[in-house]
């Protein structure tokens, strides 16, 4: 959420940021400077009000010491008055701080200076390219025909049992799925990162916290009995370890990882751009957080895109990192890098990793503070970032690395898969 402070000061400003998110402010940003100014204002006639009422209380308590009772019981007329007044003012008050939370909540992060205007994905910049685009046999297949050749994956098992966007791993295809998870978590536990294995279910007011809600409401699975939500990543839980927590500037930046299963309802069904693996349910996916100092968390982004390109080098995948426009952007991004690997059979980029800076937008939610060197306290700034996530890294490790004799397993996971090819 953003800062109160950043609109009351510069809510022109904020208006013009955030049409490069194509979202238009000016009747939030207007109403919302009527609802502080007259919120303010009725906080300080309250603070009055109520410093009133505590000086009558004592002039009360002296005059009835002095044998003024009749002095005091004029006084006491008057707090009667005072005390109706306070209740008026403090309902007041609080609709206004109501509607201006509501208000807030519908704003979206501004974004950093270097997000491009755009719309949609074309509108993206491709800021760098890695590795060369493999040359398949004539008789190359798209994975989800790899997946049933070679019986690693089952999607009609989970359209039966489930639904559509509900896959079933088995065999050479489970063995990779774990082989995949081990490399990622053990990856940044050696570049440093904490690892946790956090609940799949999370409350309203850790959906909340993150930014899921209010704005992802109809994306996000809920139980209704219990008022929780599947996790569309551990981001969500992992961040929120931090939430109403005052963290030392010494201790900065604390890095986490996690590996979970992820759920999220906005998936499509139909079409080629949601086939096999491309798109789904539930899936799974390693993620990194990390909670930094403001003045560092840009160089904090820069290098968990190295982390997540240097898996990509390692598992021999050609991809590119894109700076996404902010039409493209999530609602509580500043900024945003995704990488995308080359599918070689179905010939397109597949995004695999989205890397965001939130800046004090999750912080300010979920009041996320550090104490500074001086004493104060200050919002940290938040990243994530996907570290990976493993379905479409499958697809595009089945169909890159086929040959007419089978499928080569990338050495750095062999270790781990225990054979170098799947026939």
């Amino acid at each position: 959420m953003i800062e109160i402070a950043v609109v009351r000061n510069n809510a022109p400003e904020v208006v013009e940021k955030l049409k490069v998110k194509n979202f238009d402010a000016s009747g939030i940003i207007e109403r919302l400077q009527q609802v502080d100014a007259e919120r303010r204002q009725t906080q300080k006639e309250l603070d009055d009000m109520l410093s009133e009422g505590k000086t009558l209380a004592k002039d009360i308590g002296r005059l009835f010491k002095e044998g003024k009772g009749e002095e005091a019981s004029e006084l006491k007329e008057r707090t009667s008055v005072i005390k109706q007044k306070t209740k008026v003012l403090q309902e007041q008050l609080n609709n206004l701080s109501r509607e201006q939370n509501d208000l807030m909540v519908q704003l979206p992060n501004l974004p950093h200076e270097s997000v491009p205007a755009g719309n949609t994905v074309e509108d993206n910049i491709i800021v760098s390219s890695h590795g060369s685009l493999p040359q398949l046999h004539d008789a190359a297949l798209s994975h989800w025909d790899l997946a049933k050749k070679y019986q690693l994956i089952d999607f009609e098992w989970g359209n039966k049992i489930t639904g559509a966007g509900f896959p079933v791993y088995k065999g050479f295809g489970a063995r990779l799925q774990r082989a995949l998870i081990a490399f990622f978590l053990d990856e940044a536990i050696e570049a440093g990162y904490t690892e946790y294995q956090p609940p799949v279910l999370v409350n309203e007011d850790s959906a909340f916290a993150t930014g899921q809600l209010p704005d992802k409401d109809g994306q996000m699975y809920h139980i209704p009995l219990d008022n929780l939500y599947l996790i569309p990543t551990a981001e969500v839980p992992v961040t929120n370890f931090f939430r109403d927590t005052i963290l030392n500037e010494e201790d900065l930046p604390v890095k986490s990882t996690a590996y979970s299963l992820c759920f999220r309802r906005e998936a499509g069904s139909y079409g080629k751009d949601v086939r096999g693996l491309n798109r789904l349910h539930q899936f799974d996916k390693v993620e990194i957080v990390q909670v930094t100092h403001p003045e560092k968390s840009y160089q904090a982004l820069e290098e968990m895109v190295e982390h997540v390109s240097m898996l990509l080098k390692k598992l021999e995948l050609p991809f590119r990192v894109a700076r996404l426009c902010g039409g493209d952007m999530s609602f509580a991004a500043a900024l945003t890098y995704d990488m995308e690997v080359y599918s070689a059979a179905q010939k397109r980029w597949l995004e695999v990793s989205s890397i965001s800076n939130f800046e004090t937008f999750q912080s300010n939610r979920m009041k996320l503070r550090f104490r500074n060197k001086q004493g104060k306290n200050e919002l940290a700034h938040t990243l994530n970032g996907s570290a990976l996530a493993l379905p479409r890294i499958l697809a595009a490790l089945l169909e890159n690395n086929q040959t007419e004799k089978g499928i080569n397993i990338p050495k750095v996971l062999q270790p781990y898969f225990r054979t170098a090819m799947i026939q």
